[in-house]
């Protein structure tokens, strides 16, 4: 009875540490996010989940999803993690930040660790770990990601496309990953035999570091020169990677000059990149170069109706359809989160889904999403990005000097608030709606042209969106 009875103690102990140890990471991570950015906590952060708790030795355990993963966290934000641990008083003192036992990365090409100067094509193993949901066919297409989507067909098609490689940069969660697995399943449908391999940049970079590291070299060079369709998500992520780039670069050579398919993914176009090899650049540069920009309101109601038809017998009305195309914009991986927690929340709750429901469940989104953006703290970015007083952008000065920085603030005007060209004509020292178009469409061609300006409408983008 002792026995028993000790053993119902210590199962209820834990299940409240289990419970203190949620909570508090639902606290430390809302922490993190205002301390790092949104952007880095969303890309290395955000993902990460509670792994094993040791009472006696006080250690938490953080699982990631890769080797690097867990590495780079560590190093970045093991400090950070641990003080917050700390802080959050619920008998955590260290925090290791590990690979999650579970974790099931791209499968990629099985090669003998004996040199193979002759593949065998025919014992090939295809990549099998594609998202069988993500097809070209189910990609929704408009105006922003048309040539990309197009391209992508070409790609994996049974005739031999035009061009190689193909690069597609756009920002986080606009679809590009989407189309890598939907290229993959559409190749290997028409091509069952033929070798695909699909790896993110950082999965590239660690694998190549852990075969010098095994002196294994040649096995690892033998498994990418196999491949027909090779596939890199992220490539942004090899920046500054010397020995990296330089194996990459031999590798894309290597397979060009072999007839075979290579699609590179980025958050930038090429010419964006920074720290990249000149040589890999004017490589990825002479294929074809199409981006991914963010999804329009037409787009986005075309997408959620879309995912309402697969949904099934889930009913969501057009007003909710139309609530949520309008409230979040940020990109469609967010908002295809937001249909399907919505229908989830729904199918668990009994509950009927209509516009009070979408908006009570998805009020957190919303608000993220609801933040509006002045003309005030566009003209107050710009000058200090481009140090000028704040005063020039309503003056009359016409210098370079002083123009340029306007016509950029114009520019961000139009594109980020919902003031008409007169009002923010008007903004700006009481100009007329047709000085505002010039100084859009002098700032599009020149973020076409020039990759300074591009990078400076970008920074200020990023600036202001928090």
């Amino acid at each position: 009875m002792k026995v028993g009875a000790a053993l119902v103690e210590r199962q209820a102990t834990d299940s409240e540490i289990g419970t203190g140890l949620d909570s508090a990471w639902s606290v430390i991570r809302t922490g993190l996010r205002r301390d790092v950015g949104a952007r880095l906590f969303d890309q290395w952060l955000k993902p990460a989940r509670l792994g094993d708790y040791c009472p006696e030795s006080q250690t938490l355990d953080l699982l990631v999803a890769t080797d690097f993963s867990a590495n780079f966290v560590s190093g970045q934000f093991g400090d950070r993690l641990r003080m917050a641990w700390r802080s959050a008083g619920v008998g955590v003192r260290e925090v290791r930040v590990r690979r999650a036992p579970d974790a099931c990365g791209p499968r990629l090409l099985e090669v003998a660790p004996s040199i193979q100067t002759e593949p065998v094509m025919e014992e090939a193993i295809v990549a099998s770990n594609f998202q069988p949901r993500h097809r070209l066919d189910d990609f929704v297409v408009g105006d922003t990601n048309r040539l990309a989507w197009s391209a992508a067909q070409a790609m994996a098609g049974e005739a031999q496309p035009r061009f190689t490689p193909l690069f597609i940069h756009g920002g986080t969660g606009q679809g590009k990953t989407h189309l890598l697995h939907g290229i993959a399943a559409a190749f290997s449908a028409h091509s069952p035999t033929a070798p695909v391999l699909y790896m993110s940049a950082e999965r590239f970079m660690m694998e190549f570091v852990n075969a010098m590291r095994a002196n294994e070299t040649m096995a690892f060079k033998a498994r990418l020169r196999a491949a027909r369709l090779l596939l890199i998500d992220d490539i942004q992520f090899i920046a500054g990677k010397g020995s990296t780039q330089e194996e990459f670069l031999h590798t894309i050579n290597d397979l060009i000059d072999s007839g075979a398919r290579i699609v590179v993914t980025a958050d930038r176009a090429p010419q964006m990149l920074e720290a990249i090899d000149a040589r890999i650049l004017s490589r990825l540069a002479g294929g074809l170069v199409a981006d991914i920009r963010a999804a329009g309101l037409d787009l986005r109601l075309a997408i959620l109706q879309s995912k309402r038809a697969l949904a099934g017998d889930t009913t969501v009305p057009d007003m909710v359809i139309d609530f949520l195309a309008r409230s979040i914009r940020s990109n469609v991986r967010e908002l295809e989160g937001a249909f399907n927690k919505l229908v989830a929340y729904g199918q668990l709750t009994g509950r009927a889904i209509d516009l009070d429901f979408a908006q009570q469940m998805l009020a957190d989104a919303v608000r993220a999403n609801a933040r509006r953006i002045t003309v005030d703290e566009i003209q107050k970015a710009c000058a200090a990005h481009f140090k000028i007083d704040p005063a020039e952008m309503r003056s009359k000065r016409r210098a370079r000097a002083v123009a340029r920085p306007r016509q950029v603030a114009m520019y961000l005007a139009k594109k980020m608030t919902p003031r008409s060209l007169p009002e923010i004509g008007r903004i700006f020292g009481g100009r007329d709606h047709s000085t505002v178009i010039h100084a859009v469409r002098t700032i599009e061609a020149l973020r076409e042209t020039s990759p300074d300006m591009d990078a400076d409408v970008r920074a200020l983008q990023r600036l202001l969106e928090g």
